[in-house]
């Protein structure tokens, strides 16, 4: 395999890895994007919750689901 080969297949090697890691920095915002809207939607559930049991149960309210 002669110097230019090897030069070749190395800077294939660097554009196959820099496409992989573009892929995962996608996967990784979409899944950050994901756990922030899970914790908006827990918290909104807390705050139900705590209402709810700060008025003794008294009022019944029905959660829906938003996404």
């Amino acid at each position: 395999m002669g110097v230019t080969e090897k030069m070749w297949d190395a800077i294939t090697t660097v554009i196959r890895m820099n496409d992989k890691i573009e892929r995962m920095a996608d996967t990784m915002v979409n899944q950050q994007r994901k756990i922030e809207q899970l914790n908006e939607r827990v918290i909104r559930l807390e705050t139900a919750l705590e209402i709810a049991l700060s008025q003794g149960g008294k009022v019944q309210r029905r959660i829906t689901r938003t996404d």
